[in-house]
């Protein structure tokens, strides 16, 4: 019995000490894949001299998208190879014009998966250093 308790309470201990690890790795990993889209969007616009648009969005990365007014422009292959899912299993958003002072915005809706929220929660995106 007292050998059960013991186990107890160094899994408690365990869990303590590793899950904030765990949600602070989520969200690092989130904001390296916002970094590697917002760079691959910068690449986007240098080749075809525009940003994708909102009907397009992070979608004109892999695949040129319709009505591309200079289609030979661009990248074959891609600007990446295929979109990443935030860490929390979602598709990562894309905005243009930006709501938050820059030209576009790239980001995720937290653990939540809706927009707004606090700690886990919070929206993470290319706003943020």
């Amino acid at each position: 019995m007292v050998v059960i308790v013991i186990i107890g309470l160094l899994a408690t201990v365990v869990a303590i000490n590793v899950l904030p690890s765990q949600d602070k790795a989520m969200i690092g990993k989130a904001r390296a894949d916002i970094s590697t889209l917002e760079q691959a969007v910068e690449t986007y616009r240098l080749d075809n001299l525009t940003f994708p648009d909102a009907q397009s969005g992070l979608q004109a990365l892999t695949a040129p998208p319709a009505g591309l007014a200079r289609p030979e422009r661009y990248r074959q292959g891609g600007y990446i190879r295929r979109l990443p899912e935030d860490p929390w299993g979602n598709p990562y958003q894309y905005r243009r014009p930006s709501t938050r002072g820059g030209q576009f915005d790239v980001f995720s809706f937290g653990a939540d998966g809706k927009e707004g929220g606090e700690g886990n929660d919070a929206d993470i995106g290319n706003w943020q250093n």
